[in-house]
């Protein structure tokens, strides 16, 4: 369904590129961009194409809502990382922010994200696709770099696939690690990266990465992504391919990753 879009966009950034781009595209089409920033790493990127940028942390509810108001936003675009390991390290949440942890049978991200966006529907704030603005960063099906893949890579892609589906499912994570068809690894609340390090360790070399949509995804959040940090993370321990699911991944400076997996043979393959 086509949606009418305002000229005034809402725009909620956690960590990374991806918010960036977003602004950038948006303001080089004529749209004026106003963001909240829950991340310090891209702020200053932010402000470059943004008319506002409203710096807060995730526990500041009331404060986003007070400003999504008097900047009259009427639809948003979420996009970046917002870890939720903040909520192991004794946040500071205003009232309202508490209140919504109180409500929330279970803490996963699905069901985090769909209480958030309950909530603005509420104040009449429409939530866009993620992708709405970025569709040129989804990667189409095939290989994109020189280093093409063994059987065995293949292989251990075909199994880590299956496993990522049915680990999505339950939203427990997008990404897992194999090696030699054995599990190294399952995402849970670290993250890619980082469930990339605790695999990668275990295999000791050879690992692969395998990252999906989870079913039935919900693309106003949680479109899977990777970029160079990805990819210097795989590099540092040793994985050597990274497949992602064609047509429901976005990767940030394509050229960019594309070009440092042939220095480093790691293929990268969408399937």
């Amino acid at each position: 369904m086509s949606v009418a879009l305002e000229h005034k966009q809402g725009l909620i950034a956690g960590d990374g590129m991806l918010p960036v781009k977003m602004a950038q595209y948006a303001k080089d089409n004529g749209f004026e961009v106003v963001a909240i920033s829950l991340s310090g790493d891209n702020y200053k990127q932010l402000k470059k194409y943004c008319s506002k940028v409203y710096s807060f942390c995730p526990g500041e509810a009331l404060k986003i809502e007070e400003v999504l108001k008097k900047e009259e936003i009427k639809q948003i675009t979420f996009l970046g990382k917002v870890s939720k390991t903040i909520l192991l390290k004794r946040p500071k949440f205003d009232s309202k922010a508490i209140e919504f942890v109180k409500r929330a049978m279970r803490l996963n991200d699905d069901k985090v994200m769909l209480m958030i966006i309950e909530e603005l529907e509420n104040i009449g704030i429409t939530i866009l696709d993620q992708t709405l603005f970025i569709k040129n960063l989804m990667i189409p099906s095939g290989v994109l770099g020189s280093a093409q893949p063994t059987q065995e890579q293949i292989d251990d892609v075909n199994y880590g696939y299956w496993l990522a589906k049915e680990s999505g499912k339950l939203d427990i994570g997008q990404s897992v690690v194999i090696k030699d068809k054995m599990i190294m690894a399952v995402e849970a609340i670290e993250g890619t990266d980082k469930c990339i390090r605790r695999g990668s360790k275990l295999a000791k070399k050879h690992s692969r990465v395998i990252k999906v949509a989870k079913p039935n995804q919900d693309k106003r959040f949680d479109i899977p992504a990777i970029g160079l940090k990805t990819l210097k993370t795989m590099k540092k321990y040793k994985a050597d391919l990274i497949a992602v699911e064609a047509g429901e991944t976005i990767i940030v400076d394509q050229e960019k990753v594309v070009k440092y997996a042939n220095k480093h043979n790691i293929v990268v393959m969408a399937v």
